[in-house]
């Protein structure tokens, strides 16, 4: 059985990325702290020689091919030798890979060989693919299906990446078709009914009544993902709303094991893209606090882990680290 991919991209029509950026440059005015999430990078019409479209990944090459999701949309495949489905599955996502000419690239995951991306991904069965649209997952299916509705589902695709500016090609040998050079204008992405009063509140800077209408979408549609990435990415926003770098960073300087001086500067880092040093300073905090810290700052963990996107290698290394605590 098969899980249909969903009508559109995680944060794709509520992308606040804009909002992050405009608030960073409002920010640098007043000598305060940048946005949000850093903006997830556009492929643009860019074209990106690569060996061959349809690629072998480990967990020591993940990023170098998640990084090509902000040129086209990368398709992951998730399969075993053992698995049956996966032998049927695999020829026809290469079929049509190579069909596509470029529009997007195929990597293959040898689940028993890689369980960091099996982790990552958070696969319960096998096959299981999904896609990489600028860095962030978008589940596609389980299980073997038939050509046609995979077909279906690539094309559906490519037009979710052309709403999130993700329009390049990469050109391999074995491509089948030739690479259009033409320009392609992205479609405007559209704004769920349900969203609409968040997304205002959010573009006007009130981002206290943006989180509150957008828990309230989740209250009555727990699954909705826009409204999760979005809630993680304005939550953020708000907690660095009028703070300054000197003063942030000189609390956490005096309070090494303070946790609300820690998950600030770790907040700021995030908005200034220093992920990395983000997740180390909450990871080192982790080890000595008590269970009662230790709640509060894998909760924020996990939030930033999706205002990063589940699928970056440095939130996939993070991920693992607070694992090997946990347990």
């Amino acid at each position: 059985m098969s899980n249909p991919m969903p009508a559109r991209i995680p944060a794709g029509g509520v992308d606040l990325s804009h909002l992050a950026a405009r608030h960073q440059a409002q920010a640098a005015q007043q000598g305060q702290p940048g946005g949000a999430a850093p903006a997830a990078p556009a492929g643009g019409h860019q074209t990106v020689d690569v060996p061959s479209l349809i690629v072998d990944v480990t967990d020591a090459t993940f990023e170098q091919v998640a990084q090509l999701s902000a040129v086209v949309p990368v398709v992951i495949e998730l399969w075993a030798a053992s698995s049956e489905p996966s032998k049927t599955l695999g020829p026809v996502l290469e079929k049509l890979t190579r069909e596509l000419g470029g529009q997007l690239m195929l990597g293959k995951v040898d689940v028993d060989a890689n369980p960091g991306i099996v982790q990552a991904f958070q696969a319960r069965s096998i096959p299981t693919v999904v896609a990489l649209v600028g860095g962030r997952p978008v589940p596609l299916l389980q299980g073997a299906m038939p050509e046609a509705q995979i077909r279906d589902i690539f094309g559906q695709l490519l037009e979710l990446s052309a709403q999130q500016g993700i329009t390049g090609r990469v050109s391999a040998p074995d491509s089948q078709a030739p690479i259009d050079q033409g320009p392609a204008e992205p479609a405007a992405p559209q704004i769920p009914e349900a969203h609409r009063v968040a997304v205002d509140a959010a573009e006007r800077g009130d981002f206290e009544s943006a989180i509150a209408e957008w828990e309230r979408v989740l209250t009555k549609a727990p699954a909705d993902l826009e409204a999760r990435a979005a809630l993680v990415q304005v939550r953020l926003l708000y907690r660095l709303q009028g703070v300054s770098i000197d003063e942030v960073r000189t609390q956490a300087g005096l309070n090494p094991t303070d946790v609300e001086a820690q998950l600030r500067v770790a907040d700021l880092d995030v908005s200034g893209g220093h992920i990395e040093d983000a997740f180390l300073r909450l990871l080192d905090l982790f080890v000595v606090q008590d269970a009662d810290g230790r709640a509060i700052i894998r909760e924020r963990l996990l939030e930033l882990f999706e205002v990063v996107g589940v699928a970056d290698p440095r939130v996939i290394a993070a991920r693992g680290q607070l694992a090997n605590l946990l347990y």
